[in-house]
């Protein structure tokens, strides 16, 4: 073994070497600077040995192959030169392309994440062979980080699945999972693992001696992966076949200009659509292969490196890097030296969307959960409402029955306060009414488990005011999820006066356990997300008033990077549910909330959003956000017009976010976020604040303090909402940054 390696070498069979890769030091394997240098010194070891006749590579890391490039060590050069840019792209080229010039077969050998320079190391050899595993997928995610694959990714991956599946792969950033691989060729095979407790899952199907050999003999293998490995080296040492493919590959593409032409343009217009122009690393990659695919590989590579210079250190990639650190560092426990309890048993109290859409969460990761309401009807809609939710195939495009009836094991609905108490963690769900949840807790406090931690969705109610007459108001928390909560990762993890350490470690680790992103937060009005939110969709209506259209209002937030406008947005949420969160915010700072009359007009006319099909827009079961222009809410809004007048696009984006800003950092004041990094990931899961800002305050780095106190001088008429908060004016005078 190379001394301070994080490989092994082995060989398990004759002349077949086997790399095994495994940091123990870390919880995922990376490829940092000292991992290539292993990785270069241990091909020169193998090379210079006789007689081999392939080599594997593996890792012992359960759950993981190689998550990718060390993106830490690719920050601290983020300010390196573009030679030295393309130098880095050149040395992991060079490296990963002895795996197909090597005197003998390469095997990637791949169970778990294998992703980024990952997936990129596996390409380069000559062979793939992936476990069927939940946890195994294979991806190029770079674009997320505003990069391509810069280590032959975009040269090699077209010659080996397609063009057109590279394209799709690489641009779009998302993994794909061990049969979709075989299915496109770039797994030679699939092979069955064994499960926990003996079972096995079923085995792809799939052709060719090796991959027959690998299926009939993995029950009595003590590590199928690697057996159907080195049957693979055996097969493919007696048909020399991958010896054709490597000359096939080294040359240009066999695709026609028309398909090319073709390719080009649709794939480009899908990207301009997805990316609305933020985002420019898909259409430099698409640029790349599309370039690469008639050259030989080298060429191609020369191509690649081209491309990825620039994007290295850009605006953009920048901003992404900071997200995926604000990602990672979310990953670890919250900030709280008690220990998590163990969670087994879940209940959720609260049959609704949100109900469902909780426990769904809680059955999908194979957590037993017991799913309440006040009559049997609702138990029964909630529980075919979770089941048709958690057993949903992106195959199929609709539910899986043969995933449902396993799923409804785990499932247990009732009315009984007995059976709801008898769990870990309960979480009440119910509707938004402090006297309902707190008659609720009455009765199923004193029956739960002295270790049990009582939680509540709630998005506008202090914690306070509902833990008051509780017992054990230090096992109480706030657990708010966002809707829908398949697809919204974030989690707010409300703490009360009286909550311990213990308990918010507990539902900061639950919510990891079950998918989600959890931020701690103080009690306070709004929490997080909706305090800084509502600023935001408040001054959207007093921009109608002063004479905006409701199309300039959402363009400009849409032209900023958001998912959709704030009158879009008060459809989204219903505008019932966004009057009562205003009216509990004016409650709170009445000094600095202009309330618009806007809002309960159009409550009074029974134009309430999408729930209905009626709100500032019309529906009729088109997509959510795809509303119609409504004449009926012109003529609300026209009637509390106080004026006509022309705004900038400028002016639209500063009046709608600077508000969101100045709120963002009283939040800090008032230590209801711990951080400036935990605001902005909140936002950023929470409301779809856009990822290439980088977050709220990144993005309030990007343009300085004081260009913004500069900003809010313009606006210092309309009062204190736009007045420069004592945080903003301290980094302003010390010339600082938020992420100082």
């Amino acid at each position: 073994m190379i001394e301070g390696s994080i490989f092994q070498l082995e060989f398990p069979a004759p002349n077949v070497a086997v790399l095994s890769l495994n940091d123990p030091n870390k919880g995922a394997n990376i490829l940092s600077r000292s991992a290539l240098d292993a990785l270069e010194a241990h091909l020169d070891e193998i090379e210079q040995r006789a007689g081999i006749a392939g080599l594997i590579l593996r890792s012992t890391k359960p759950g993981n192959f190689i998550a990718g490039a060390d993106i830490r060590e690719f920050a601290a050069q983020i300010d390196a030169p573009a030679e030295q840019v393309a130098a880095l792209c050149r040395r992991g080229q060079q490296l990963f392309g002895r795996l197909s010039k090597a005197p003998f077969v390469t095997v990637a050998a791949i169970q778990g994440v294998c992703v980024g320079g990952g997936a990129e190391l596996a390409i380069w050899c000559d062979r793939r062979i992936m476990a069927d595993t939940p946890d195994t997928n294979f991806g190029f995610p770079e674009v997320k980080l505003g990069l391509l694959p810069g280590w032959g990714g975009t040269a090699r991956a077209p010659r080996i699945v397609g063009l057109s599946n590279a394209v799709e792969l690489i641009t779009g950033g998302e993994p794909i999972d061990a049969q979709t691989a075989y299915a496109m060729g770039l797994a030679s095979d699939v092979v069955r693992m064994p499960q926990a407790g003996g079972g096995r899952r079923k085995a792809a199907a799939s052709s060719g001696s090796a991959g027959d050999a690998a299926r009939r003999d993995s029950s009595a293998a003590s590590d199928p992966l690697l057996d159907a490995a080195i049957r693979l080296v055996r097969t493919e040492q007696q048909t020399r076949e991958y010896l054709e493919d490597r000359c096939r590959w080294h040359g240009p593409i066999d695709v026609s200009e028309t398909e090319l032409g073709f390719l080009g343009a649709t794939a480009s217009a899908y990207i301009q659509g997805q990316t609305k122009g933020h985002y420019p690393a898909p259409l430099a990659a698409l640029e790349a292969m599309l370039a690469g695919a008639s050259v030989d590989v080298d060429a191609a590579m020369a191509i690649e490196t081209e491309a990825f210079t620039p994007l290295f250190g850009s605006p953009v990639s920048r901003a992404l890097i900071n997200v995926f650190f604000l990602r990672d560092g979310n990953k670890k426990p919250a900030g709280v030296s008690a220990a998590p309890r163990d969670v087994r048993r879940v209940s959720v109290v609260g049959a609704g969307v949100m109900g469902q859409g909780i426990a769904a969460a809680n059955i999908k990761r194979g957590i037993p959960v017991a799913l309440g309401d006040v009559t049997a009807e609702a138990v029964a809609r909630g529980v075919q409402g979770l089941l048709h939710e958690a057993s949903y195939s992106r195959h199929a495009n609709g539910p899986d029955a043969a995933k449902a009836l396993e799923l409804a094991a785990l499932v247990n609905g009732t009315l009984t306060d007995a059976e709801l108490a008898a769990a870990d963690l309960v979480i009440e769900a119910v509707y938004e009414n402090a006297d309902a949840k707190k008659s609720l807790y009455r009765r199923l406090e004193p029956q739960l488990p002295e270790h049990a931690v009582l939680c509540s969705n709630t998005s506008t109610i202090p914690i306070r005011d509902l833990a008051a007459g509780l017992a054990r108001p230090e096992q109480f928390c706030g657990l708010h999820f966002f809707n829908p909560v398949r697809r919204m990762p974030l989690v707010e993890v409300i703490r009360g006066p009286a909550t311990s350490d213990a308990t918010i470690a507990t539902a900061a680790a639950y919510a990891r356990r079950i998918g989600k992103s959890p931020v701690v937060v103080n009690d306070g009005p709004g929490f997080l997300v909706n305090r800084v939110l509502l600023p935001y969709m408040n001054e959207a209506l007093l921009l109608l008033e002063e004479g905006a259209s409701i199309k300039q209002v959402d363009r400009a937030a849409t032209a900023f990077g958001m998912p959709m406008g704030p009158i879009t947005l008060y459809d989204t949420v219903g505008l019932d549910v966004a009057l009562h969160a205003g009216e509990v915010m004016r409650g709170a700072f009445p000094g600095r909330v202009a309330p618009s009359s806007i809002l309960p007009a159009m409550v009074s006319a029974g134009r309430l959003g999408e729930k209905v099909g009626r709100g500032f827009f019309d529906h009729s079961g088109k997509k959510p956000g795809r509303g119609q222009e409504s004449a009926e809410a012109a003529q609300i809004v026209a009637a509390h017009r106080r004026g006509e007048r022309k705004f900038s696009p400028e002016e639209l984006t500063d009046r709608l976010l600077l508000p969101m800003l100045l709120e963002a950092t009283r939040l800090l004041e008032d230590r209801v976020a711990a951080s400036v990094r935990d605001v902005d990931l909140a936002l950023i899961l929470g409301i779809g604040f856009p990822p290439f800002r980088g977050g709220l305050f990144y993005w309030a780095d990007t343009i300085g303090a004081s260009a913004i106190v500069g900003k809010l001088k313009t606006y210092e008429s309309l009062g204190e909402r736009f007045a420069p908060t004592t945080l903003l004016k301290e980094i302003q005078q010390r010339r600082g940054k938020f992420y100082g």
